[in-house]
């Protein structure tokens, strides 16, 4: 009977695996060799599964088998498996090896992997000179000879499995990686709370504009699978201007079995992807997005040319692109059913200027829906706190909800957590309630924020003072009193014990 494996078990395997790289090669280079390790290793296991189970079937029909493997998500050539490379292993030349296999099997599934590997290279320098580079390589596919790394269906259980464990990867090269973390990972729980705040819906189209490694966008597939029985009635977009990540991105959904993606190269400022058959911008059920905090060089110098009519409400400043990407995430919700959350710092709630006169247009047009302040420590590379900010273009008045969510989190000693049940399940509450919560939410009318100047800072709707304990003057003297007292006491008691030994005469 093949031995099935657990999360832990997988999760441990793959990590372990980065110690062949460690204090040779920085995480942030070693993280791409590992996880497209893993991807090459899955699909060679489900390939070779697939092949045996035929063969017990139609084993005196080799051509038969070769029709039918035809038909399977990977095609993957004879000389491109992991077997074969780790065949190899121990001969010169497996930097070479392992990327004229990479290079095979994108070009088998150009449809599915055109470049995904192409800002990928294991021969290059990077892993050090030919010698040590051909056994650090050598070591990185035995390392995946792990009976837990045996990818086969069979041995995993299902998908998710090894889906789970690319990304619980991806998390912990985030933790690790300082200030570019935020580049490529949002932490899964405030995933979680955007994707239950837009309340994605069984055929919504869905995209993330920054969608890093598309952690956010399989956060919403997930929520319309657990409240539609495991559907897959959706379609996930994004974009994604780093390579590398678009590439993390690619396969991180491929191993979640999210086939039915569409996730594209590029700046989505200067030069967005997600385009419709008249070349203007795509619309969306659902946008969702963790962009960059206050980018300095977002494309400001061409924003006033913009032929989508993105910056119609104001351009942005020069150094601090955050509403560039609201506006762009605004510019593509449908307009009935579009909603739409991004995380953004809490300058974007309060600053004057151009930033202050784009804030006044989208509250007066009513969209903006709810702010929700975040603790802070609970992004990657950042300790300051953020906010999510909610549009819809289907509201029927100008209120907005505010909710001061920021006192409540778990303690972690390098990164605060948001719990489901104790915060995530409150936030999510009272944002569907719409009602005031005493030092906790406060729904404010359109009159309160014109009053306000438009500024969404949330102490200016949430009031959280406490009011501090009374203290009774009286009580306190006395027990001064009462302390010098019993001082005195002990002074003269240390006298005495001081004098029978002789210190004092």
């Amino acid at each position: 009977m093949t031995k099935k494996i657990n999360q832990t078990d997988i999760n441990q395997a793959v990590w372990a695996a980065c110690d062949t790289f460690r204090g040779t090669v920085d995480a942030s280079i070693y993280k791409d060799y590992v996880l497209t390790m893993l991807f090459l290793k899955f699909l060679s296991d489900v390939w070779q599964e697939h092949y045996e189970q035929y063969e017990k079937e139609y084993g005196d029909a080799p051509e038969l088998i070769t029709e039918m493997m035809k038909n399977e998500r990977f095609v993957l050539p004879p000389d491109a498996s992991f077997s074969r490379l780790y065949e190899q292993r121990h001969a010169p030349g497996n930097g070479e090896r392992i990327d004229k296999a990479l290079h095979a099997i994108e070009e088998a599934n150009i449809t599915k992997l055109r470049d995904v590997f192409q800002d990928i290279s294991f021969n290059s320098t990077r892993l050090g000179e030919e010698k040590q580079k051909n056994e650090l390589l050598a070591q990185l596919l035995e390392d995946f000879t792990d009976e837990n790394l045996d990818l086969r269906l069979a041995h995993i259980g299902n998908q998710d499995v090894i889906g789970n464990a690319y990304e619980y990867l991806i998390s912990r090269f985030a933790s690790e990686a300082g200030k570019t973390a935020g580049e490529f990972y949002t932490p899964a729980e405030i995933s979680e709370l955007i994707a239950e705040l837009v309340d994605p819906q069984e055929g919504d189209e869905i995209c993330d504009p920054t969608c890093g490694s598309a952690s956010l966008l399989m956060k919403c597939g997930r929520q319309i699978k657990r409240k539609y029985g495991g559907s897959k009635k959706y379609a996930l977009f994004g974009q994604e201007s780093i390579g590398s990540t678009w590439a993390l991105a690619k396969m991180n959904l491929f191993l979640h079995g999210e086939d039915n993606h569409r996730v594209e190269w590029g700046d989505t400022i200067r030069n967005p992807k997600l385009l419709d058959n008249k070349d203007r911008l795509m619309h969306f059920d659902v946008v969702v997005a963790n962009p960059p905090f206050s980018l300095a060089k977002w494309g400001h110098g061409t924003a006033e040319d913009d032929r989508f009519g993105r910056f119609r409400r104001g351009i942005p400043p020069r150094t601090k692109g955050d509403y560039a990407f609201i506006l762009h995430m605004i510019e593509t919700m449908k307009p009935r059913t579009g909603r739409m959350g991004v995380v953004v710092p809490h300058g974007v709630l309060f600053r004057g200027s151009s930033e202050g006169k784009i804030r006044q247009k989208l509250i007066e047009e009513q969209k903006l829906d709810a702010v929700i302040g975040l603790p802070e420590k609970l992004f990657f590379g950042t300790g300051i706190p953020a906010a999510i900010l909610i549009f819809k273009q289907n509201k029927t008045d100008g209120s907005v909800l505010f909710i001061d969510a920021s006192r409540e989190y778990d303690n972690g000693k390098n990164q605060n957590k948001l719990d489901q049940e104790k915060h995530i399940n409150k936030i999510v509450a009272t944002y569907r309630a719409r009602e005031n919560v005493d030092k906790y939410a406060h729904l404010a009318s359109p009159e309160e924020m014109a009053e306000n100047d438009f500024n969404l800072n949330i102490p200016r709707y949430v009031d959280t003072f406490e009011e501090e304990e009374e203290i009774d003057l009286m009580a306190v003297r006395a027990e001064r009193e009462k302390l010098k007292t019993e001082l005195a006491d002990l002074e003269e008691k240390m006298d005495g014990y001081l004098r029978e030994l002789g210190y004092l005469s």
